[in-house]
């Protein structure tokens, strides 16, 4: 297959764009961007981000419908958790499952009205965003509620440490990273390879190499900063592993391929069998269940929660989607690209609080880029019918 630059520059524009935001922040902020502690917290604080992230890419999908409750979600999950360890004394781990099916059932009670009775999206979602922020207040008092059990902490935000491998430096960040590296480039070998057996066809070797090279040199170099810095983070394995599962039921599944059906054509999904009824209730149900997670990962790291957690983080969740090239109208978008545009406003944030620049000026920057991924998304349609 002939390159093409300019479906390269198409299908990379956001890749492209983060790279021109780093390089800008990292001159900026004189290279403080790159420190260790802050490109391990650049995952980390933005963990919260990504997991929901994956959950509204599944609502987006279906027709660019959205959850606008999440953040209430959070607050009320992490409220929970936060009064039954802290101020009950319970089991942290009996703590966590019962939050977790919490705001599973949060998702069953939204995906029922949404999916069986056909209430819009929009307005399912803001009611619960009011219901679920006023719950959350109810169980907090009004108080600010702080969690100090190690046992909850450890399961979110402890690094990973092998005895005899991590005792004079984190080595284990450094093998993960190699591990990895080698991975990305021997799968892309072993895919050329059985692309040419069945005689299918595939880009250039110069482009599939080329982008896996880059790849794992972008791994290694980050590892090596962690290395630097704590080692691997246990937040950080929650997100990659939320990421990984959900790139692989959207893009190697029948299931994942329903979402995308109906946001191409509900009419003709419905008439090849398929029960779109069932699959925006399952889509808002898992975002229930992703908001309850993303409830216990915040709670985790701020160590406490009070009656404003997760203000306007559904705003971040639906901003890294489109942003990572999820379409307004449905039916586009991947986990990939969601995590490019995460990273992004990650980014930004970061550049702008290490720059000294407040949150006005943040909020006014990510609205702008925001816009501007829109814009470019609807400009596209438009251009291809």
């Amino acid at each position: 297959m002939k390159f093409n630059v300019k479906d390269f520059l198409r299908k990379y524009t956001m890749v492209i764009a983060l790279v021109v935001v780093f390089i800008l922040f990292c001159g900026l902020t004189d290279g403080r961007l790159l420190y260790a502690q802050n490109m391990s917290n650049l995952m980390l604080q933005n963990g919260y981000v990504l997991v929901l992230a994956c959950g509204m890419l599944l609502c987006i999908l279906t027709g660019g419908n959205i959850d606008l409750s999440v953040g209430a979600v959070i607050c009320m999950v992490g409220g929970l958790a936060a009064v039954m360890i802290g101020n009950k004394g319970m089991n942290p781990y009996l703590t966590i499952i019962i939050c977790l099916v919490v705001g599973l059932l949060v998702g069953v009670w939204q995906g029922y009205w949404i999916g069986y009775k056909r209430i819009p999206p929009f307005i399912t979602t803001l009611a619960g965003m009011f219901i679920f922020r006023g719950f959350g207040r109810l169980i907090l008092d009004n108080k600010t509620v702080s969690i100090q059990d190690k046992g909850f902490l450890n399961v979110f935000t402890s690094y990973i440490n092998i005895p005899g491998l991590d005792d004079t430096a984190n080595y284990s960040a450094l093998i993960v990273g190699i591990v990895v590296a080698v991975y990305v480039i021997f799968n892309v070998v072993r895919s050329r390879a059985n692309k040419a057996k069945r005689g299918y066809r595939q880009n250039t070797a110069f482009s599939d190499y080329s982008k896996a090279v880059i790849i794992a040199a972008v791994i290694l170099w980050y590892c090596y900063k962690l290395f630097q810095y704590k080692g691997i983070s246990i937040m950080f394995v929650w997100v990659v592993a939320i990421c990984l599962i959900y790139n692989f039921i959207t893009s190697r599944t029948a299931f994942g391929r329903y979402f995308y059906a109906i946001g191409g054509n509900e009419k003709a999904t419905q008439l090849s069998g398929i029960d779109t009824n069932k699959v925006y209730f399952i889509a808002y149900a898992n975002m229930g269940l992703l908001a309850g997670l993303a409830g216990l990962l915040c709670a985790a790291r701020v160590g406490s929660v009070n009656g404003s957690t997760g203000t306007s983080f559904e705003m971040d969740a639906i901003g890294s989607c489109f942003i990572g090239g999820a379409s307004a109208y449905g039916g586009s978008g991947t986990v990939g690209g969601v995590v490019i545009g995460a990273l992004l406003l990650g980014v930004i944030n970061m550049g702008m609080s290490i720059m000294g620049i407040g949150d006005s000026w943040q909020y006014v920057v990510k609205g702008a880029v925001l816009l501007i991924a829109v814009v470019f998304d609807v400009l596209s349609n438009r251009k291809n019918g």
